[in-house]
C-alpha cells in the first residue's frame, strides 16, 4: 500500500504572525527557512526545522508601503530573499539581520517576482502587463516590456535560456532568454493560464488554468503530456517536490491536492478552510507550505500558513 497512499499519515502545522492573509510562501535553497508576505505589508522569515518540533523562530521584514504580494529566494544564497508589493518597490533583504540591502522602485504595482536560476537576474512582472528584468548585483532594471495582454506568472527554465509567460488568453508564451525573442506560444487552456511551475530535474513544465485543470508539459518536446483533473475551481498556484515525482495544486477547492506526476493519480488530499494563494514544496524534503484566504471566526483575516509533512501534528 506504502506507495499508493505516500502521505497518509502526516500532519500539518499552523505558523502564525502575520496580522493579515498571506499571499506568498517559498522556500530557500537549503530548505531551512520559509519566507511569507503578507497583505500586513510585511514578510517573514521563519526558520524551519524538518524533524523538530519547537517553536520556529521568526524575522520580520519591514519598510514595504503596501501588500508583499509575492516573494523569491536567491536560488544560490540561503540567506537573500527579494520581494515584490503594490508599493511599485522591488526589495533585496538579508534574513539573517532582517535589514533590507537594496531597493528599486519600478512603474506599477508589482504581483510576480521570480529568480533566474543561475541568481544573476530577477524577472518582475506588475499589474499593467509589463516585465522588468533587473540585474542582481546593480539592482537596475536591464529589460523593460509591456504585453498588450494578460501576463500572470513568469518563470525561466532551469538552464535559463528560455522564459515563460502565462497568459489570460489561456496560452503560455515561450521567449529566448536574454533576447526576450518570442519562440513560440502554446494553446495551453481553454481559459486563463494562472500558475507555471518547472519540474526540479528540469523534464516539465506545468501549467495551472481558470479552466480548472492542470497541464503537464514535455519541455524538450514542447507538447502536453497529461492533465490533472481533480480540482473544480480556478487552478492558483502549483508545486513540483524536490523529486519531481509529486505535483501539488491548489485553488478555491478546500483541498489541496497532490498527484503523482507520471501517472497523473491523486495520492493525497490536504483538506484547507479557504481558497489557497500560495503552495511550494520544500526543496529536499516532503514539506509542503501553503497560504491561503482563511479568517477566524469572526471573519477577519488570519495571517496564518501551514506545512504538510510533519510525522505529528
Amino acid at each position: 500500500m506504502e506507495e499508493t497512499m505516500p502521505f497518509k499519515t502526516l500532519h500539518s502545522r499552523e505558523y502564525q504572525g502575520h496580522k493579515k492573509k498571506v499571499h506568498s510562501v517559498a522556500w530557500n535553497c537549503s530548505g531551512t527557512k520559509l519566507a511569507s508576505g503578507s497583505v500586513d505589508q510585511t514578510a517573514r522569515v521563519w526558520h524551519i526545522e524538518p524533524h523538530g518540533h519547537g517553536k520556529a523562530k521568526d524575522i520580520e521584514l519591514k519598510g514595504h508601503t503596501d501588500s508583499v504580494d509575492q516573494l523569491c529566494w536567491d536560488p544560490k544564497h540561503a540567506d537573500l530573499i527579494a520581494t515584490a508589493s503594490g508599493d511599485k518597490t522591488v526589495r533585496l533583504w538579508d534574513a539573517r539581520s532582517g535589514k533590507c540591502s537594496q531597493q528599486a522602485e519600478l512603474s506599477g504595482e508589482n504581483i510576480n517576482i521570480t529568480y533566474k536560476p543561475d541568481g544573476t537576474h530577477i524577472a518582475v512582472g506588475n499589474r499593467d502587463d509589463e516585465l522588468t528584468i533587473m540585474d542582481v548585483r546593480k539592482f537596475k532594471p536591464i529589460h523593460k516590456r509591456k504585453f498588450n495582454y494578460e501576463v500572470n506568472e513568469i518563470a525561466w527554465n532551469m538552464t535559463g535560456d528560455m522564459f515563460f509567460l502565462t497568459t489570460g488568453n489561456g496560452t503560455v508564451e515561450v521567449l529566448a532568454y536574454p533576447s526576450l525573442r518570442a519562440v513560440g506560444t502554446l494553446m495551453a487552456h481553454t481559459a486563463g493560464c494562472y500558475c507555471i511551475a518547472i519540474d526540479p530535474r528540469g523534464r516539465y513544465f506545468a501549467v495551472g488554468s481558470a479552466d480548472s485543470l492542470v497541464s503537464l508539459w514535455d519541455i524538450k518536446e514542447m507538447l502536453c503530456v497529461r492533465t490533472f483533473t481533480k480540482l473544480e475551481w480556478p487552478v492558483r498556484t502549483i508545486s513540483f517536490n524536490h523529486t519531481g515525482e509529486y505535483i501539488a495544486s491548489a485553488s478555491e477547492d478546500l483541498f489541496i491536492d497532490i498527484s503523482n506526476v507520471q501517472t497523473g493519480r491523486s495520492v493525497h488530499q490536504i483538506p484547507c478552510r479557504a481558497a489557497m494563494n500560495s503552495v511550494e514544496w520544500n526543496p529536499k524534503y516532503n514539506l509542503l507550505a501553503y497560504a491561503g484566504d482563511d479568517k477566524n471566526k469572526y471573519q477577519a483575516d488570519e495571517g496564518v500558513f501551514r506545512i504538510f509533512g510533519f510525522e505529528s501534528a
